[in-house]
């Protein structure tokens, strides 16, 4: 009984070959999907350096990059009224998770008041939702005005006298301190600053009367330089328990500003995911609570598909409170 041994020919040989090659070729390429992060990461804060949200963003950078295994590096890029820093990234950054920014409630606010060249519903990739501020209203040490109260009856008996600093135009500082004169048929004079540096001295240089802004007052009320007259919180602070609410002075209004991160439009659900994971870790560090707690701010962890709902519905929120207050430009 005979045996047929099969013998290739040269064209089978040459053509089994050239598809060895071709996927020894494709193989590394499958392989060699390059990892992330790779390098460091930067975090825009749309703020000054040294505020509230510098000092917040600096201690969740911090404590995430632990997690991440690369470097987050903040850079700070204020102006019009926190929305210049992500409305540059939006327009000049690559979706490659890189670069992220803070997206404070302005970038959904805005929009209906003026025209801008960015659309918070398409032109980000949502990360992760972080917190909220904590507010409050101070006035010089030796100011007259004691309480709230006080600061609202001598606007009352004298209009326009009283000139208040925010951190900018549009920014929840200057709108809520509107709806309060409304609320109180008062009138006082808005004065826009970059952040709580400026806002801090125009403040203790008499260039302005009251100061509204987050907590980047706090060592100087703490210090005595500057009195505070209410926080706008649903409760009390820890920080300031004999300090009332907005509430307690007899204004119902609760502003705390929710904030989250996120990316250019177009990034990848993977890449969204190692950010989300990483900053997860960091919002819950010790480190990044501590410093939490020493601002006063409420930590409001939403991951990334609770945080593009409440995006959506926060935009329609703002556009039923720019019309209330007539505020389109």
């Amino acid at each position: 009984m005979s045996t047929k041994v099969w013998i290739p020919s040269r064209r089978t040989i040459l053509t089994g070959s050239a598809g060895l090659a071709l996927s020894g070729a494709a193989a590394p390429a499958v392989l060699a999907q390059p990892r992330f992060p790779a390098r460091p990461v930067t975090l825009i804060v749309p703020w000054t350096a040294g505020g509230s949200s510098d000092v917040g963003f600096r201690a969740l950078a911090e404590a995430t990059q632990k997690h991440l295994g690369e470097r987050i590096v903040v850079e700070n890029r204020p102006g019009a009224g926190g929305t210049l820093g992500p409305a540059q990234m939006a327009a000049n950054a690559k979706p490659d998770g890189y670069t992220l920014a803070q997206m404070p409630i302005t970038m959904f606010r805005l929009p209906h008041m003026t025209r801008v060249t960015f659309n918070p519903l398409t032109d980000f990739s949502y990360v992760v939702h972080v917190a909220g501020y904590c507010f409050g209203v101070t006035v010089r040490a030796d100011s007259p005005h004691k309480t709230m109260r006080d600061l609202i009856e001598f606007a009352r008996a004298k209009p326009d006298e009283v000139t208040y600093g925010t951190p900018g135009a549009g920014t929840s500082l200057h709108i809520t301190m509107m709806e309060i004169a409304k609320r109180e048929n008062i009138k006082w004079t808005h004065v826009p600053f970059r952040g709580a540096a400026e806002t801090n001295a125009a403040v203790l240089g008499g260039h302005v009367m009251v100061q509204a802004d987050s907590s980047g007052w706090a060592p100087l009320v703490n210090g005595g330089q500057l009195r505070l007259l209410c926080t706008w919180g649903k409760s009390r602070t820890k920080s300031w328990p004999t300090v009332p609410t907005l509430q307690e002075s007899g204004i119902d209004i609760v502003s705390n500003s929710p904030f989250g991160l996120a990316g250019p439009k177009g990034m990848d659900p993977g890449v969204v995911k190692i950010l989300h994971d990483a900053f997860k870790k960091g919002i819950e560090d010790p480190d990044h609570l501590r410093v939490m707690a020493q601002l006063d701010q409420e930590v409001d962890y939403m991951d990334t598909a609770t945080y593009e709902a409440f995006v959506r519905k926060t935009f329609d929120e703002m556009k039923s409170q720019v019309e209330g207050l007539n505020l389109r430009g």
